[in-house]
């Protein structure tokens, strides 16, 4: 049977509180040294930052695959091993040279001072030379809401765009959903829109609030290299030059082309918008391009299922992160991704261990350590393109990013809420623990577009992403919040991101025991949540509701 009504699903979330066979079940056990130890490991300097095709990915390999042996899970990727191989391009740009023009005004530009810029389009060089300027406002096509920002011909040019969709700020206007950012608002789109619309290249002017993270991050993730998937034509997909521009250098060069910054950005929160050309102003960008193609793998592991396992439940979480880049303050040039996300791999971990403890699931359990989603979520989309269990057959899934380490918080954070018909199941699994939800977790920031679960939800896989919010619960109080700002404002991306021998775990394993209980009922039933009526995602898994 399927959760198809509101009476199925309340039923559904019900029976994880008080019946069935998740009441016969101890409570998970887990342990939060072996998850310090395991993250300890893989953001050890030994592991060089995690960045995919180097030697740390046969480390990073090898740990998974003992880990999930020794928890009893059996390799679960191609030919009877432990990966899936996942074939990308490689990008990595060199003297990067620019600067801006208007009249008898230029600004030289620095690669991860003013400006980032990069490519994802095979080359051996790109040189713009006098590329004008035109501000196409958030740089979106939108039909099914009126909405169209490229009202002029952009092709040969170079397009500035603001970051985020156009009810960031003002959500009151309820254009693309209000306060929640849409598809539309993540950077990855603006790119792809340029190439459809056959731009030479793009400036997001970056801003902290809108964007939810600092230039800091902008300019580490972008001054290494960039990975995509192997396209068969790469020009219809990508523009030459994918660039971010620091917002005073934008607002600068907008007043010395007559334009206000500000008013600009309000006239973009209209359909009524019409692009803008930068009158006279031009940008030169030159670097050489090395594109070679290169392999990497995703971990994969199951347990099969005793009865069903043809029918699987998924638990993934990127292993990769940024690798070594340039020296910070403290000439530190490891990018160790401790909390992002070696802590969502232990968690995975962790997670098998507690499914190999108990009775055999009737359903297959399948875990999945992704490789590049620090480079566009390109292990999640690969393998959302070439699944080894078939989606229409995968149950649904939990996805582990960035799990918390500070101490048990107040609220589950409930990511997508609204989506799908797994929100009811987990969101009474939390109350069983005395913790309400947030549905609109990170909606400002996109979050639900920035993570493993979505190419998986694009295919119409009901995925939860869960993570603890609200108050700390514990004391102290004020040292924990403390550490979590610190966490945001100087170590996501950055070198700093390193393992601490005193994290507390207790908010971390809340959650894992959420999506374990979640995970178990689910396993041993015969229920398959659905998309709620208004997902974008629904249609797509309709497309194979007859092969459930």
């Amino acid at each position: 049977m399927r959760i198809s009504s509101s009476v199925a699903v309340l039923a559904f979330a019900a029976a994880l509180g008080v019946s069935g066979y998740a009441q016969a079940q101890s409570a998970p056990a887990f342990d939060a040294a072996r998850i310090s130890e395991d993250i300890r490991v893989l953001s050890d300097d030994s592991f060089e930052g995690r960045g995919i095709a180097t030697p740390a990915e046969q480390k990073v390999i090898d740990y998974l695959s003992r880990q999930y042996a020794a928890a009893g899970f059996a390799p679960g990727g191609e030919n009877g091993g432990w990966t899936q191989a996942v074939g990308l391009n490689r990008f990595a740009v060199a003297n990067v040279a620019g600067q801006l023009k208007l009249g008898d005004w230029s600004q030289p530009l620095t690669q991860g001072q003013e400006v980032t810029m990069t490519t994802r389009l095979p080359g051996a060089a790109v040189d713009l030379k006098d590329a004008p300027l035109v501000f196409v406002g958030y740089g979106i096509t939108a039909p099914e809401r009126d909405w169209n920002d490229f009202k002029t011909d952009v092709r040969g040019k170079v397009i500035v765009v603001l970051v985020n969709d156009a009810d960031f700020e003002d959500p009151s206007l309820n254009t693309f959903g209000g306060e929640a950012m849409t598809y539309y608002g993540r950077w990855t789109y603006k790119y792809e829109e340029a190439a459809r619309q056959g731009a030479a290249g793009v400036l997001i002017v970056h801003e902290t609030k809108p964007a939810s993270y600092g230039w800091t991050t902008v300019a580490n993730s972008w001054g290494v290299p960039q990975f995509d998937i192997v396209r068969a034509d790469p020009s219809a997909e990508r523009v030459a030059m994918e660039g971010w521009i620091q917002r005073d250098l934008a607002v600068d060069l907008f007043r010395r082309a007559g334009l206000d910054f500000e008013q600009e950005k309000i006239k973009a929160r209209s359909r009524d918008f019409q692009p803008v050309e930068l009158k006279g102003a031009t940008l030169d960008a030159s670097f050489d391009v090395k594109t070679d193609r290169i392999v990497t793998h995703n971990v994969v592991a199951k347990l099969e299922g005793s009865t069903h396992p043809d029918e699987t439940i998924l638990y993934t979480g990127h292993w990769d992160h940024i690798g070594m880049g340039e020296p910070d303050a403290n000439g530190d040039r490891i990018f160790n991704g401790a909390i992002d996300n070696a802590s969502g791999t232990a968690g995975l971990l962790e997670m098998a261990r507690q499914w190999s403890a108990g009775p055999r699931p009737e359903r297959t359990i399948v875990m999945i350590s992704f490789t590049g989603e620090e480079s566009g979520l390109l292990g999640s989309e690969f393998y959302a393109a070439n699944p080894l269990y078939p989606l229409e057959k995968t149950v649904g899934g939990f996805n582990l990013d960035s799990a918390a380490v500070f101490g048990r918080m107040s609220k589950l954070g409930v990511t997508g809420y609204g989506h799908s018909e797994l929100d009811e199941p987990v969101i009474a699994a939390a109350a069983a623990q005395g913790r309400g939800f947030v549905g609109d977790a990170g909606a400002a920031a996109g979050i639900y577009f920035r993570s493993d679960h979505f190419p998986l939800a694009k295919k119409g896989v009901p995925m939860a992403y869960l993570s603890s919010t609200g108050e700390f619960v514990d004391a102290p109080i004020e040292p924990r919040q403390a550490r979590a700002a610190d966490y945001r404002a100087n170590r996501y991306h950055q070198a700093a991101d390193e393992w601490e021998a005193d994290w507390d775990y207790s908010g971390m394993l809340q959650d894992l025991e959420v999506m374990f209980k979640v995970g178990q009922e689910l396993a041993n039933s015969r229920d398959w949540p659905e998309w709620k009526a208004g997902s974008e995602f629904g249609p797509e898994r309709a497309k194979s509701a007859a092969q459930r």
